[in-house]
């Protein structure tokens, strides 16, 4: 957990963007990691982090010789709870992974979903990455101080846009910003979206007045003009993008996001060893390495019953910030 403020909380990251195919050494069948067959779920809609996520693993899995044709499919629902719900009944199937993050977790407190990560078998913490605070080109505020200046003083008419439901992290990244800056969380006009994908039409639209997301969903845009970045959220700038942290701006706040994998209950101890191999051999790999370079994502892989501890040490901060902010 690497978010601190003064509620303290949650951290870190992961997403990808697919890099260039490279020379594997090896192959599934001398690895022992092939599974014909595997699927990918996706808990929300196209083109957020979740996705990115999958899709990237998947891509480099194959392009590594790790195994085959894995399909990548969406489930989109109630903030990656009905992609849960849907996890933990297909019991016993070593053949399916769900990509998942903070935001699931949170979803399943605001949500009250009755299905819980404690309900899966964790495969692997992947990434961290920090959130961004974006605008369109458009948009009057120039930089950072611009735009707290005006949430400020009608904090309910400057509505946020995030890619997750509330108590993820594109929700608690602006709670805890306004906290620092003196707003009541409450107050905040908060507009959950079904991931990234989704939450980029309306920043561009001006339905919203700036959007929290993921830094690796946006590069594109960002780097193209079309959207404005005003600041990111974690402890350092981002290499390569020409924004401050919250705390250079002057809000004494910082907020990191993670990804990770779990799969369904109740997998054989051979099924689930294999799963946890394909990922460790997929995060040494030079085609995930490469990926997490080219979009600057903090390495934090984890896996099996640590990664399963620190699903219940999340679990247990979101509840306590959601209290402390009062939502």
């Amino acid at each position: 957990m690497r978010l601190r403020t003064p509620i303290a909380l949650l951290g870190a990251a992961l997403l990808v963007l697919v890099g260039p195919p490279l020379l594997t050494s090896g192959s599934g069948a001398e690895t022992g990691t092939q599974i014909p067959g595997l699927r990918f779920m996706v808990p929300n809609t196209p083109g957020g982090g979740y996705d990115i996520t999958a899709r990237t693993a998947a891509k480099n899995a194959e392009d590594a010789g790790l195994t085959p044709n894995i399909e990548v499919f969406n489930l989109p629902g109630a903030g990656g709870t009905v992609g849960l719900t849907r996890l933990v009944g297909e019991h016993g199937n070593g053949k399916l992974a769900m990509s998942m993050g903070l935001g699931v977790v949170g979803a399943v407190h605001t949500n009250k979903s009755p299905k819980t990560l404690a309900d899966t078998t964790p495969i692997a913490r992947l990434t961290e990455e920090q959130d961004i605070v974006v605008v369109a080109k458009d948009s009057p505020y120039k930089d950072i101080g611009q735009l707290v200046e005006a949430w400020k003083k009608n904090p309910g008419k400057l509505p946020v846009g995030g890619g997750s439901s509330p108590g993820g992290p594109d929700h608690l990244a602006p709670m805890l910003m306004a906290q620092a800056a003196g707003i009541a969380p409450k107050s905040v006009n908060y507009i959950p979206f079904d991931g990234g994908g989704e939450l980029l039409a309306s920043i561009l639209g001006n339905k919203v007045a700036f959007g929290v997301s993921g830094v690796g969903e946006y590069l594109d845009q960002i780097k193209s003009g079309e959207l404005r970045l005003l600041a990111v959220t974690g402890p350092k700038r981002v290499p390569g993008l020409d924004a401050p942290t919250l705390r250079e701006a002057g809000l004494d706040t910082e907020f990191t996001n993670w990804r990770g994998i779990v799969a369904p209950p109740g997998l054989t101890d051979g099924e689930r060893d294999k799963l946890i191999g394909l990922v460790t051999k997929l995060h040494e790999s030079e085609q995930w390495q490469e990926s997490m370079k080219k979009n600057g994502w903090d390495d934090a892989f984890l896996t099996g019953d640590k990664f399963g501890d620190f699903l219940d040490q999340q679990d247990d901060s979101v509840d306590q910030v959601l209290k402390e902010l009062g939502l």
